[in-house]
């Protein structure tokens, strides 16, 4: 009941964002091939950045002339960051939302427990992110298509999806177990926005400098970043962990805070 209410109040949100994560990610990918015949002027451009720059995002890792390279600084980049703030907006706003509108006493007239509620609508959370995730996935592979003659690793892309997930999930978790401890959603977007995009700002800063470098372990985009992935194809046991760590302590927390709070109707 609660799933079904819940995924259609988001359908037209979710569709949205697939569609606009999805074309960018074609748009993306599309002009590669006119990238890649230009690559020796690309490479003078890239060399006349600030060094900084080029390590913040991992070009000094990835070589952008080559398909996974590029697809690792543009594409990926792209999917990590929009699909973190679409989960957590998502996460801020579906039980926050309850009390925010005045429809929390609509929820609580009906016999269902506070664990059945907070258990469907993460649902709704896990599968939406999922969708989104596969609206990327599917436009990559048709932007694989049209990039044919170039090289793509399976195993890579596949690496790198699941990081994708992982990140998004994270994020979503995180901003759910804000949303179950606030009542307006106002605040529980500002905080939860606020979270992903200094998040985003460590990881570039951490790219900067080595003495910046111990700033990697407080942001999850670290954790995901693409130029270990794509060199050493696997993702990092440590930050697979904490990242699970960070997921199942937030929903774990959502349950026993909206057991005890005292909801206002």
């Amino acid at each position: 009941m609660i799933f079904m209410r819940e995924w259609k109040r988001n359908i037209k949100s979710l569709l949205v964002w697939s569609t606009v994560l999805g074309g960018l990610v074609l748009l993306t990918l599309s002009v590669f091939p006119q990238f890649a015949e230009q690559q020796k002027e690309m490479t003078k451009l890239l060399e006349s950045l600030p060094k900084s720059m080029v390590k913040a995002f991992g070009m000094d890792q990835l070589n952008i002339g080559n398909f996974m390279g590029y697809y690792g600084i543009r594409v990926y980049m792209m999917t990590t960051l929009l699909g973190s703030i679409y989960a957590t907006i998502l996460g801020a706003n579906i039980v926050a939302k309850e009390e925010s509108e005045k429809t929390i006493e609509f929820l609580l007239s009906k016999p269902l427990t506070r664990s059945r509620i907070i258990t469907e609508k993460w649902l709704v959370v896990v599968v939406n992110i999922l969708a989104l995730n596969a609206a990327a996935v599917l436009s990559s592979l048709f932007g694989f298509h049209i990039a044919k003659g170039h090289e793509v690793s399976i195993k890579t892309f596949v690496l790198l999806t699941i990081a994708t997930i992982l990140l998004h999930v994270t994020f979503g978790a995180v901003a759910f177990l804000l949303s179950t401890m606030m009542r307006k959603t106002r605040n529980t977007l500002s905080i939860s926005l606020g979270l992903v995009l200094v998040a985003y700002f460590l990881h570039i800063m951490s790219g900067i400098s080595e003495d910046l470098e111990f700033l990697k372990y407080f942001t999850p985009f670290k954790y995901v970043d693409a130029a270990p992935i794509i060199n050493n194809e696997q993702l990092e046991p440590l930050y697979v962990f904490i990242m699970a760590a960070v997921i199942l302590f937030s929903v774990a927390m959502s349950y026993v805070v909206y057991k005890k709070k005292d909801i206002v109707v």
